[in-house]
């Protein structure tokens, strides 16, 4: 997966190149520039950083990792927050920028970002975090890395409130209506139970009467059971999962709807966030059965319908159940066309679900 949102410690990433928030100074400062050196080395690293002198707003300089498990430290400096309109974001996105590219001329296959700038430096967290996922994935687009996204705690974290309400509401809908579709199913059966126990007993051999005499009246008194209550609307999930076209697997289907987007593998696969290797596997096994995570990843980065999503997974399956906080918001993903694997991945790490 080229770019994963992990919570951990930056400084116990394994990872080719670790990203520190330098201090512009060739001085040890605070928070993650303190936490590496100390694990690095403070001696050897200081040693290192003097030798660079000082660095710029949005620029980055690199280093070796020593006692660190990587083989770099990407030392980077990220603006101050004063009101947006400061070249914030454009300086936030080129420290990402260039620490990717050192890496990358460094022969790097994966890096390790804390979230640049959301500490002491007083960006807003969403800000920084969409100027991080967005500058990763461009990056992405045309270059093959494994990058970490690394938040050492939640607090740390906060995606756009109307996004994070939207989707909290939705979760909310949609548990009460499977709280209220199980209660009402429940409350019928009691219903039929009780029902039951007020039909009269029938007559025994010896009492029965002759035939023709009163059954029909008997049988007319008799008390039946009240119809079965619709379905609450709740059950159209189990509904929309189609079973695939037999003539069709989740191969055949995949290449045909990539076929007729228009666009080429990987562009696909890379918009999906899995990489060539594994999308590869897919395309040469007509048998080869990939994760359901991937499929979901592959059906986003398609920007299918629900519908043809939901036959997506169905072929390979799978379905989704209305039962899981990780499915509901995969659905309303799809309802309102939240095709970005990278937020869709940030809004599940947001719920603290797995990610695609």
């Amino acid at each position: 997966m080229p770019l994963k949102i992990i919570r951990n410690d930056i400084t116990k990433v394994q990872a080719d190149a670790i990203v520190n928030t330098a201090n512009p100074h060739p001085v040890i400062g605070r928070g993650t520039d303190s936490a590496v050196y100390e694990a690095a080395g403070r001696e050897l690293l200081l040693e290192e950083r003097k030798k660079i002198g000082d660095i710029a707003e949005g620029n980055a300089a690199i280093t070796p990792a020593f006692h660190l498990d990587a083989k770099y430290i990407i030392h980077t400096v990220s603006p101050v927050w004063y009101d947006g309109n400061r070249l914030e974001t454009y300086l936030l996105s080129s420290c990402y920028t260039q620490s990717l590219e050192l890496a990358l001329n460094h022969g790097c296959e994966s890096i390790a970002f804390p979230l640049l700038a959301a500490g002491s430096n007083a960006f807003p967290n969403d800000i920084a975090l969409k100027t991080a996922l967005d500058t990763i994935q461009d990056f992405l687009m045309d270059h093959e890395m494994d990058v970490y996204l690394v938040v050492l705690d939640r607090s740390a974290y906060e995606l756009s409130s109307r996004i994070f309400h939207d989707v909290a509401s939705y979760i909310e809908e949609h548990q009460a209506a499977q709280v209220f579709a199980k209660e009402y199913a429940s409350s019928w059966r009691d219903e039929m139970e009780n029902t039951q126990d007020l039909r009269p007993a029938a007559p025994s051999a010896a009492k029965r009467p002759e035939p023709g005499s009163h059954e029909k009246k008997q049988s007319a008194l008799q008390i039946r059971p009240a119809k079965k209550p619709s379905k609450p609307s709740f059950s159209d999930w189990m509904e929309s999962v189609r079973l695939p076209k037999k003539e069709q697997t989740f191969q055949a289907r995949l290449l045909k709807l990539i076929d007729e987007s228009g666009e080429t593998d990987p562009q696909i696969y890379k918009r999906a966030n899995i990489d060539r290797k594994l999308f590869a596997k897919i395309r040469k096994d007509e048998n080869y059965r990939p994760s359901r995570k991937t499929v979901i990843a592959l059906a986003l980065a398609l920007r299918l319908s629900m519908d043809d999503a939901v036959d997506l997974l169905s072929r390979a399956g799978f379905a989704l159940s209305p039962a899981s906080t990780f499915d509901l918001i995969i659905r309303y993903c799809f309802e309102h066309r939240v095709y970005n694997i990278i937020e869709v991945n940030s809004i599940l790490f947001g719920f603290d679900q797995e990610t695609l």
